[in-house]
């Protein structure tokens, strides 16, 4: 009887291995759907320098044989500043429906003559990130990284904060975030700062204020140099993001949105 006991234990543990084919998580979404469209003016100081969008794709894609949103960020500078240094950035993000975490990612970064693309495939079953990055030269170069269970990039972070229920919060909760980004991985903690309400160009909204916690680096003026609000609604869009850099203030301001998942709750008078 013993002798059989091994092959026993051999077999069940092969067919539960082929049995647990999906260990993501699950996590609830009420506030952004496909087809969303978020539009902004960037202001630097008192002029308006930029123009970025950011929107969900009509229609969801599979990656990695999972269900995923297409998220994509679109950033220009306008005739003025294009002068000075001209800007076209596409951050894209297909972000897993149901565990909210990115499949892929994809940067095109064109500012001035420097130039980058690069993309990134998770692997959230053996937590590796593979990136290929395409050089000036037309070579490509391959990398794995090592990456945390449920990492995020930067774009899907965005989406997970608003899956969040900052009812259940109280001024100074923190929440910890692991990301991937520019080949290294990095700790994101975002402090809940209560509600405000704030002037867009939307009009004025009632938002959640948010303030990630920022790693020295030679853009951001401190560890609070970032400011974030979401609409205080079940969208949770960013509807204003202010950020103390050391060439001065920046601040990205919403003027206009659609198909949102929920109404978007304006203040009143």
């Amino acid at each position: 009887m013993k002798k059989f006991l091994p092959v026993f234990l051999i077999l069940t543990l092969v067919i539960f291995g082929f049995a647990t084919k999906d260990r993501m998580r699950q996590v609830p979404n009420e506030s952004f759907g496909t087809g969303e469209v978020l539009k902004y003016k960037v202001h630097y100081g008192p002029i308006t320098a930029a123009e970025a969008v950011i929107d969900i794709s009509p229609t969801l894609h599979r990656i990695n044989d999972r269900m995923c949103y297409k998220a994509t960020v679109y950033g220009k500078t306008n005739s003025f500043f294009d002068l000075t240094i001209r800007i076209r950035d596409t951050w894209q993000s297909y972000i897993d429906t149901a565990a909210i975490v990115p499949q892929r990612s994809f940067r095109n970064i064109e500012e001035g003559n420097y130039r980058k693309r690069e993309t990134v495939d998770f692997d959230h079953f053996r937590n590796k990130a593979h990136m290929e990055k395409k050089k000036r030269s037309k070579d490509v170069e391959k990398k794995t990284f090592k990456v945390a269970e449920n990492v995020q990039d930067i774009v899907s972070g965005f989406y997970y904060l608003r899956t969040l229920d900052y009812d259940k919060m109280e001024i100074g909760d923190k929440t910890k975030v692991k990301g991937f980004f520019d080949e290294e991985n990095f700790d994101m903690v975002v402090e809940y700062r209560g509600r405000e309400t704030v002037s867009t160009k939307a009009g004025d909204i009632k938002a959640i204020k948010l303030v990630p916690r920022m790693p020295k680096n030679e853009m951001f003026n401190g560890e609070n140099a970032i400011t974030v609000y979401l609409s205080d609604d079940k969208n949770k869009i960013p509807v204003m993001i202010q950020a103390e850099m050391f060439v001065g203030s920046v601040k990205v301001n919403l003027y206009e949105y659609k198909n949102l998942k929920n109404k978007l709750m304006i203040a009143r008078n």
